[in-house]
């Protein structure tokens, strides 16, 4: 949508003059007179009280250097981290130091407990190759939980090994590659007693839950559709998910002389900087070396394995281990493509709002259309470019039995591109009195209905953006002129975690607990079983109970493939 400036701040003014809470007006002044961070004011959790909880952060790469930058030290103490790849340990002590943007998000373990030296932190923090080792050794190094943001192929086999050691553990999203692996977590979690806790961050997004509160009060009327997209302006060589190979690893690899060339450039920057240039770019040529070091790791030892694509003409694209580990994203059995990177995240922020028309009570989807398209990038990946979806959701009074009843429906749509950045990304609810605007899980406007007819497309209607699923922005933003700073959910998911498990009651619980992250799990697997199906595919309700074996893919939970961990 192509909103005028006045639009657009009449539209952030109008949400906040009907939010719930004085919070989204005076949060700065209230914040300070209690002493709680804005996520502890506002969603009524408390401090530690100087006693940090002692994690472990399995896996420091793209989203685990998101997770490390995001964390309070008065909550939660880094004692130790576990990544096989050299490239990710120096990003978790020193953050990722590629631009001057990204290391505001990806800040690294010494600006965030203010260590000086990498010597200073190791002192600190031990360091881990194999996350079982790690594992192995919690008892020893004081942890008390882990964060995992490993590949998501590892998710629950390090959770369940995890909890089987007396950790509580919050995993990345999605929850598992799979249903039944969803539903094994689920169970070893009940049967540990230990808190399993899944990093949608926009059940710690104020505006969502503003905007969730601004649905029940009916302001936006009666709801039929909801529109959502992530669009990615990725392109052939220039794609977030296919990261450069080092050159040693595969040297037949398009991209193969980019790491050497950009060193090589870094290098000549160094010898011409001066003041405080030498520093910044010093740490630049250390990461881009470690980067290239990634080259030395035994990725079959770590069950990484070779990937072979064969075409209808028999041409062959051979993907060895190294890279399946570099480039897990793009393959089937080691990530879940674009569903489950992007959309898990959107059709959560779908759930959210339905579930306002409920009462808060969460609602899994009645059926789903997908199609999925690989027509841009070439044959070097066994993941969707494109997907399409549309969902049907119950109404309230819905009832699949009575024929009028059934009608009670609201509609989903959504769409994940690359090759187009053209609206970025973010959520419209339309309602039969507005409609509610929420862009890059920052930015929230409501439209009044009397203005919908000025709202139109146009060539400005939304920024381009080319990012990893965690997005490019994690440092707290405005909700308008008006309003208060408020950040997107990650520091608050991490110290509500660690509150609750130094505050153990049935009312303490995460807010994203495995029945919930297990229902976006399954709506993102189905929909990629629809996208490969082409048909239609209708939810059952077996597949959203832990206890039932039922699962989409059909295969079933069985927890004794782990009994060797």
């Amino acid at each position: 949508m192509n909103l005028t400036p006045e639009q657009q701040a009449k539209a952030r003014e109008d949400f906040l003059r009907v939010s719930r809470r004085e919070f989204l007006v005076a949060s700065s002044a209230a914040v300070a007179t209690t002493g709680l961070t804005a996520g502890a004011f506002y969603y009524n959790y408390g401090k530690v009280h100087g006693d940090p909880l002692r994690v472990a952060v399995l896996g420091t790469g793209d989203e685990g250097s998101v997770l490390i930058g995001a964390i309070n030290p008065e909550y939660v103490e880094v004692k130790a981290i576990a990544d096989v790849r050299p490239f990710n340990v120096f990003r978790a002590f020193h953050g990722d130091n590629s631009n001057d943007s990204i290391i505001n998000i990806r800040k690294g373990l010494m600006n965030v407990y203010g260590w000086k030296t990498e010597d200073e932190a190791r002192k600190h923090v031990a360091v881990y190759g194999d996350y079982m080792e790690c594992l192995n050794r919690a008892k020893e190094d004081g942890i008390e939980a882990v964060i995992i943001a490993l590949p998501l192929h590892l998710h629950a086999p390090a959770a369940i090994a995890a909890m089987r050691r007396g950790l509580h553990v919050l995993t990345e999203k999605l929850m598992g590659r799979t249903v039944a692996a969803c539903k094994e977590m689920a169970r070893v979690s009940e049967e540990t007693k230990k808190f399993l806790a899944t990093g949608h961050q926009r059940h710690y997004n104020i505006l969502y839950e503003e905007a969730m509160e601004t649905i029940k009060r009916g302001t936006l009327g009666d709801l039929h559709y909801i529109q959502a997209q992530w669009h990615r302006g990725n392109m052939p060589g220039t794609d977030s998910w296919q990261q450069p190979m080092p050159y040693a690893a595969k040297p037949d690899d398009p991209q193969a002389m980019r790491l050497l060339n950009d060193l090589k450039s870094l290098r000549v920057q160094l010898n011409r900087a001066s003041g405080a240039d030498i520093d910044k770019l010093s740490l630049r040529v250390r990461q881009k070396e470690m980067q290239i070091a990634d080259a030395t790791v035994d990725a079959v030892k770590f069950g990484y394995q070779q990937n072979v694509l064969k075409d209808s003409d028999g041409a062959q694209y051979v993907c060895p281990p190294i890279e399946e580990l570099i480039r897990w994203r793009l393959w089937g059995r080691t990530g879940g493509g674009l569903m489950v990177e992007l959309g898990s995240h959107q059709l959560d922020a779908a759930s959210i709002f339905i579930s306002a028309l409920h009462g808060g009570k969460h609602q899994h989807p009645i059926s789903v259309a997908a199609s999925g398209y690989r027509n841009l990038f070439p044959f070097d990946r066994d993941t969707n470019d494109h997907i399409v979806c549309a969902f049907e959701f119950p109404m309230p009074g819905y009832d699949a039995k009575d024929s009028q009843l059934a009608k009670n429906k609201i509609a989903v749509q959504y769409a994940t591109i690359n090759g187009n950045g053209f609206g970025g990304y973010g959520e419209i609810v339309f309602g039969t009195k507005g409609t509610l605007i929420l862009k890059k899980e920052e930015e929230a406007m409501l439209l009044r209905k009397e203005t919908s007819s000025t709202v139109a497309a146009g060539a400005a209607a939304g920024p381009t953006m080319d990012t990893q699923s965690s997005g490019a922005s994690q440092a707290a933003v405005s909700t308008g002129a008006a309003g208060p700073k408020v950040s997107r959910g990650y520091t608050e998911e991490i110290e509500h975690f660690a509150w609750c498990i130094r505050n153990p009651s049935p009312e303490n619980q995460p807010r994203c607990n495995p029945e919930t992250a297990m229902a976006d799990a399954i709506i993102a697997h189905v929909t990629n079983l629809s996208a490969v199906t082409s048909e239609r595919i209708y939810f059952k309700d077996e597949w959203f109970q832990i206890a039932s074996d039922e699962t989409p893919e059909g295969d079933k939970p069985d927890l004794s493939k782990y009994n060797e961990q």
